[in-house]
């Protein structure tokens, strides 16, 4: 099969996780999807393959005889997808030939065009891959997951000597929560490579450091005709607080290794409000300077409006792999060698976000990302062609030659 066949085929199955749920996996309809994979695997050899009680898939491919002794590589994929514009199912729809210009989504109303998305000119010729419009279409990361099979499925048809290769698919990679339950020592590698980038070609093992913060804001409320000097309205204290923050630093207005804060819920009245922000930086220090800004912010508005106005509450969520990849950099040098080798441009980009890779990596597997050949993902715009995956394909064959060679 080729990998997009595969992709076809996983993203009709249903998994959104679910950031608000406490079990693991955070959603059940994951399984759905492990078990499907565990069958193909089996099918396709890897005997061992199985899906644990946290819905992760683990499989294993022997060594080659002459190859025993040698380094595990590993291949990770994620089998959730986010929760936004997934709420009935996906319809794939393919565009031959595609012509570079705006492409209607079924009848969404929606458009793709290269005036939101420039990089599409430079897909004219292929084909296509998108939903109807109206819901994502779960190439992120499905097409991982169908490019990992189809490597597995060469590797049997145009068998190449190598040592241990290891597959596993997770889940709740969307919220955070890929690596959680994740075995390492099952898994067993020395090394591993995600799936789970953008463009063929994409080489990443610098990721943002991240951190959740909640702001609580306690209000004085008291009727407005006789509150002169005595309200202490929560929401606007919340808008204050909001506004002390550096106002260029917000995702729309920074790129590569810029870093923000993204406010993204806000809710509240007189008495009560909340403002939830991510924070996210790849420098250590600039990441420590930001989060040491919101705390500076809550003590001022407090020393304002009384202690107990502002409570903040900062969570770290995963950081920097870069420290743990510079310490392997053939992994990289093994990466951008098969690119090159199979007539892919090597793109060396940073994570604006994270991966299972980047919490893997500091639980002793280093793990930097590859990219897939998808776009626009987390909405109704992702798209990926069936030439990039074929590319992210050859890619990853041309990095076992290479790690074994």
């Amino acid at each position: 099969m080729k990998a997009y066949e595969r992709l076809l085929s996983y993203v009709r199955v249903f998994t959104p996780s679910d950031e608000n749920s406490d079990t693991s996996p955070s959603s059940t309809c994951q399984f759905d999807l492990a078990r499907m994979l565990v069958r193909e695997l089996q099918e396709l050899g890897v005997t061992d393959a199985s899906v644990d009680e946290h819905c992760y898939v683990y499989g294993h491919i022997p060594a080659t005889p002459n190859c025993v002794s040698n380094k595990k590589l590993g291949f990770i994929a994620h089998m959730d997808t986010v929760s936004d514009f997934c709420d009935h199912e996906v319809t794939p729809v393919l565009t031959p030939d595609y012509d570079g210009q705006d492409l209607p989504l079924g009848k969404s109303g929606r458009i793709l065009s290269p005036k939101m998305f420039p990089h599409l000119s430079s897909l004219k010729g292929r084909t296509l891959i998108t939903s109807d419009g109206t819901t994502i279409l779960g190439a992120d990361d499905k097409a991982g997951i169908a490019e990992i099979m189809t490597m597995i499925e060469h590797l049997n048809s145009n068998p190449v000597s190598h040592g241990q290769i290891s597959i596993a698919f997770t889940p709740d990679e969307e919220i955070g929560m890929g690596p959680a339950h994740f075995d390492v020592k099952k898994f067993d590698a020395d090394y591993a490579y995600t799936l789970d980038g953008d463009t063929e070609g994409e080489i990443q093992f610098e990721n943002f450091n991240a951190a959740k913060a909640v702001v609580n804001f306690t209000g004085v409320n008291v009727h407005p005709g006789s509150s002169k000097n005595t309200m202490v309205n929560a929401a606007l204290v919340a808008m204050e607080f909001n506004s002390m923050l550096p106002s260029a630093d917000t995702p729309r207005d920074t790129d590569e290794y810029e870093g923000f804060f993204h406010l993204y819920s806000m809710k509240g009245d007189v008495s009560e409000a909340s403002l939830e922000y991510i924070i996210r930086d790849h420098d250590a220090e600039h990441f420590r300077c930001r989060k040491e800004t919101m705390e500076h912010i809550a003590s001022i508005l407090n020393e304002k409006w009384s202690d107990g106005t502002v409570s903040l509450t900062i969570t770290d969520q995963y950081r920097n792999m870069k420290e743990i990849i510079d310490t392997c950099p053939e992994l990289i040098d093994y990466a951008k060698e098969a690119c090159k080798s199979c007539g892919v441009t090597p793109l060396i980009t940073p994570i604006r976000g994270g991966t299972d890779g980047a919490q893997l990596s500091f639980m002793g597997l280093p793990c930097p990302n590859l990219g897939t050949g998808g776009h626009a993902y987390h909405g109704p715009f992702e798209h990926i062609t069936i030439e990039g995956m074929d590319a992210a394909v050859e890619v990853v064959l041309k990095i076992v030659e290479l790690f074994y060679k």
